[in-house]
């Protein structure tokens, strides 16, 4: 395989925008997305944005997403996050996995995430890539083309300062607010499906980090 050529100034601008990440909470969202209706607190919910390679070990990268049920529905609803519907890692990692994806092979954008320290493997740079999502703006750097959600994220970094707590609404700017492009099945839902499918993930997310 041809050695790759990334610069290590690029790879720190992509680690500091995600570490920036770790830690943070989403806790807004305005009404239901279900039926408009008003909310009430439900829980906090612990989700993975990104699993990091720092030297020989992998480092997961968590935010904190709050939960709502809605008072006319009872459906149960996330904060605006930053995630796409019905995916397990933070957007920007998605539009990294499809930017680069974009012009080589899944097993190449693999090898060029976990150079660039991020662990994603070439089955779920596949899975990405087969779906549908909004278009991702981009732009080049270093002669790589990159998601301009990643670049946002790591000017935030800059600008709060290392240590400093960066606002949800701030980082939910920065990706292009993903999780308004809801899935159309899920509205279609009714309250107790939604719920069960909740439900179902959770469990599914337990056994992931508790196997």
């Amino acid at each position: 395989m041809k050695q790759l050529r990334i610069p290590p100034l690029l790879i720190d601008i992509v680690q500091s925008g995600l570490l920036a990440c770790e830690g943070m909470v989403f806790d807004y969202r305005d009404t239901c997305p279900a039926c408009g209706g008003e909310l009430s607190g439900y829980d906090t919910k612990k989700k993975q944005f990104a699993l990091i390679k720092e030297t020989d070990k992998q480092h997961p990268l968590h935010v904190f997403v709050k939960r709502f049920t809605c008072r006319e529905c009872h459906a149960i609803c996330f904060a605006d996050e930053p995630f796409y519907p019905d995916t397990r890692i933070g957007s920007p990692l998605v539009d990294l996995c499809r930017t680069l994806g974009a012009t080589m092979p899944f097993n190449r954008v693999a090898a060029h995430l976990l150079h660039l320290g991020i662990v994603i493997d070439r089955g779920t740079v596949r899975n990405y890539m087969n779906r549908s999502f909004p278009e991702i703006p981009t732009t080049d750097l270093f002669g790589i083309h990159l998601p301009l959600s990643v670049l946002s994220l790591a000017d935030l970094a800059t600008r709060f300062g290392e240590g400093s707590r960066i606002p949800g609404t701030e980082a939910l700017a920065a990706c292009g607010f993903p999780s308004a492009y809801r899935a159309a099945p899920d509205r279609l839902l009714p309250p107790e499906k939604r719920n069960e499918r909740n439900e179902e993930k959770d469990k599914e997310e337990r056994q992931a980090e508790h196997p």
